[in-house]
C-alpha cells in the first residue's frame, strides 16, 4: 500500500513538471513611478535589489523557479506582490491610491515587514540596512508631501468604486 502511494506521489510530481505558469518578464515601464516622480539612483538601487522581483513588471527568476510546485508558488507570490503595489504601473494609479500605497511602503519598511523574510532568506542582498530604509522612507515621504501639496485633501482619500447598479 505504501509503495502504491509513493508511486502515485512520484507520478504527480513528474506530471506537474510540465505545468509552467506565465512569467512576469514584460519589463513594461510606461507607467513607472519614475515617469511621474523623480527617483534618485540610490532609491532605484534599493527598489531594484529589494522590491522589484515582486513589485514590478520584470522578475528575475532563480533556477529553481522551473521546478514545480515551487514555480507555481513563486508565480502566485509575484502576482500577489504586484496586486499590492507595482512600481512599473504606479503612475497609472489614482492619486489617492498613490498616496495610500506610499504610506503602506513606509509602514512596512519601518516595521520590517518588507522585504519579506522568506525572500531575504535566500536573497541576502535584499536585506536593507538602516541607511537604505531611511533613504527609501524619506523618498516616499517626499513624494507624499508633493502629492499633498498639489492635490486637494479630498482627492487623497481612497474611494471605493460604486458597486454595479449603485448610484454614484
Amino acid at each position: 500500500m505504501i509503495k502504491k502511494i509513493l508511486i502515485g506521489i512520484c507520478v504527480v510530481i513528474i506530471a506537474i513538471q510540465f505545468i509552467h505558469p506565465a512569467k512576469n518578464v514584460s519589463g513594461n515601464k510606461s507607467n513607472d513611478i519614475s515617469t511621474k516622480y523623480p527617483m534618485p539612483d540610490s532609491v532605484s538601487v534599493i527598489i531594484t535589489k529589494a522590491c522589484a522581483d515582486c513589485h514590478s513588471n520584470k522578475t528575475v527568476y532563480p533556477w529553481y523557479a522551473n521546478i514545480q510546485p515551487i514555480g507555481l508558488w513563486l508565480g502566485h507570490h509575484v502576482d500577489e506582490g504586484k496586486s499590492e503595489i507595482n512600481f512599473n504601473e504606479f503612475a497609472s494609479y489614482r492619486v489617492g491610491k498613490q498616496n495610500h500605497k506610499l504610506k503602506e511602503v513606509i509602514e512596512q519598511v519601518q516595521e520590517g515587514e518588507m522585504p519579506l523574510s522568506s525572500y531575504t532568506l535566500i536573497h541576502k542582498e535584499a536585506i536593507l540596512t538602516e541607511a537604505e530604509k531611511t533613504t527609501l522612507i524619506n523618498w516616499c515621504q517626499k513624494i507624499m508631501d508633493t502629492i499633498q501639496a498639489n492635490y486637494p485633501a479630498d482627492s487623497l482619500k481612497l474611494q471605493r468604486p460604486p458597486k454595479p447598479g449603485q448610484a454614484k
